[in-house]
């Protein structure tokens, strides 16, 4: 018998390895089932911004000065806390942080390393600029590890906004920032974090920033990562304004660079039918509506993932309401097989469809992040997408990889939270999951 291993970037990666993670993504499926979720809460509503640290700030609450949290949410059906928030961690003393995306200080991209551990939550804070590490030692109660300042990331790198972070097979950790203290997106690109959460610098070489940033995939084995768009902090935090689009500060481009060094090799421009791509862009078409903003409604993906067997594509539809599974065997042909209705708008109900109820609670805010069990069978779904955006209700979803529905079983309403309405925006799994774990 013999094993095979392969070093990247001077990692080893090998079928024999103790790291956290997973030796492929095949492997991943056998992982554990999810017993518990960590879900970002938000309770600010920002109206109008600019970055706080700095500059005054004109804002639009929802009505509760309390600092945001991360909720632990039990998803094991055998457990009698199912479906229920079962601990709160509050971010310290500070308010209007607008946490966004999650990650971890290592992933399957580690697995070739035996010293690292998966245990600390990565929480960028889009508005504030702070970056918090979370202690997952304790799963169901997680605690606050450290604080990355804002003022420090802008004295050392000049960025701001910060909100996608990846972990590295290195040890670090890269995280995506949008724009410099004032709102610019001219000064956006990418943080470096140490194993220890100091700030090292900037990733891309110098002359090499994005024209506009949001969320990025690396790719070791073919030496790239993309990175996304989305547009200027000084302008989508305040809601969506069509003359935004108009004056230039949403993006339609797609930033590829080589990995690790950081040139940027190729900027694609999507064009007017490809503005905000802020995970990919497929073709949706438009519904015809009455008594918005527009004739035609047209479908905004915001999140998008591929199941482990890479046997199913989904992603969610924001304004429709929709979530879409497709089987993406033929990859040049995927063929819708599922297309559960998680929410609609007013407008949406009074003209064409029903709206869901889930334990009697009507679903009316559109699927913004998805997650994917390891194994396939669990989509979990949350609609909040910027707090100036949106309301806050959390379904998931059981993958019938025949047409897809939803669960009606499980259900978290933040908008009962003890401390008022909340907005929960990502979910993420202890033991890896399908939007996060990088394979080198």
């Amino acid at each position: 018998m013999v094993t095979v291993s392969k070093k990247v970037n001077g990692i080893e990666n090998g079928c024999c390895s103790k790291g956290p993670g997973y030796a492929s993504p095949i492997k991943a499926r056998s992982g554990p089932k999810e017993y518990i979720v960590y879900v970002t809460c938000v309770y600010s509503c920002i109206g109008a911004c600019l970055y706080s640290v700095h500059m005054s700030v004109r804002i639009v609450r929802t009505g509760i000065e309390m600092p945001e949290y991360l909720a632990t949410v039990d998803v094991d059906p055998n457990s009698p806390t199912y479906s229920n928030v079962i601990h709160r961690l509050p971010i310290m003393a500070y308010l209007h942080d607008e946490l966004h995306h999650t990650g971890w200080n290592a992933c399957s991209s580690c697995h070739g390393n035996p010293t690292a551990n998966r245990r600390f939550l990565v929480l960028p804070s889009l508005i504030s600029g702070r970056i918090y590490a979370i202690d997952t030692k304790n799963p169901r109660a997680p605690s606050l590890h450290k604080v990355v300042e804002a003022e420090e990331i802008v004295a050392k790198t000049g960025l701001a906004y910060p909100l996608t972070s990846h972990c590295l097979a290195t040890g670090d950790m890269l995280v995506s920032c949008l724009g410099d203290k004032y709102g610019n997106a001219e000064g956006s690109g990418f943080l470096l974090l140490d194993s220890d959460f100091n700030v090292k610098g900037r990733w891309e070489k110098p002359g090499h920033s994005p024209l506009f940033g949001y969320d990025f995939w690396y790719q070791p084995r073919h030496g790239t990562m993309i990175s996304s768009s989305i547009g200027a902090p000084s302008a989508f935090p305040k809601g969506f304004n069509l003359q935004h689009v108009s004056d230039g500060l949403y993006g339609s481009h797609l930033h590829v660079y080589s990995w690790p060094d950081g040139e940027l090799k190729q900027t694609m421009d999507l064009g007017n039918t490809g503005l905000i791509p802020l995970e990919v862009v497929i073709s949706v078409q438009p519904l015809k509506v009455k008594n918005w903003i527009l004739p035609e409604m047209p479908g905004f993906i915001t999140s998008m993932l591929i199941s482990l067997d890479a046997r199913f594509l989904y992603f969610g539809n924001w304004i429709h309401g929709d979530v879409r599974q497709y089987n993406i065997e033929d990859p040049k042909k995927p063929v819708l097989t599922g297309q559960p209705l998680v929410a609609v708008t007013e407008d949406e109900a009074e003209q064409q469809f029903d709206v869901p109820e889930i334990q009697d609670h009507p679903l009316r805010g559109g699927p913004h992040t998805i997650q994917l069990s390891l194994d396939g069978k669990r989509l979990h779904v949350t609609n909040s997408i910027f707090s100036a955006w949106d309301r806050q209700f959390y379904p998931e979803i059981d993958v019938d990889t025949e047409k897809g529905d939803l669960n009606p079983n499980f259900f978290v309403d933040f908008g009962v939270e003890p401390e008022g309405p909340s907005l929960a925006h990502e979910a993420r799994y202890p033991s890896g999951d399908c939007t996060y774990d990088i394979w080198i």
